[in-house]
């Protein structure tokens, strides 16, 4: 499936979409790690939580759980808000 990716991560991936399978947002976070090494580590932390700037939509919706089903035809959006002054 097609996962539209945050400018601050391009440097893992070179492109804006990509693709990735899995059946919940944790197994594609998985897939995009074995094919862009690093990039879970930006996205998850430690305690396998979603870091606090880090967001995922699916089909336009906020999720907040990794263990969120997903299929093929969903369309998975991750977002990285940007902070300072």
């Amino acid at each position: 499936m097609k996962i539209i990716i945050p400018s601050p991560l391009y440097s893992y991936t070179q492109k804006r979409e990509v693709e990735a399978v899995g059946s919940t947002l944790a197994s594609l976070v998985d897939d995009l790690d074995r094919q862009y090494p690093g990039l879970k580590f930006r996205i998850i932390d430690e305690q396998n939580k979603i870091r606090p700037h880090m967001r995922f939509f699916v089909n336009d919706e906020q999720v907040f759980d990794l263990n969120r089903p997903v299929l093929p035809e969903y369309k998975i959006q991750i977002i990285q808000a940007l902070s300072g002054g």
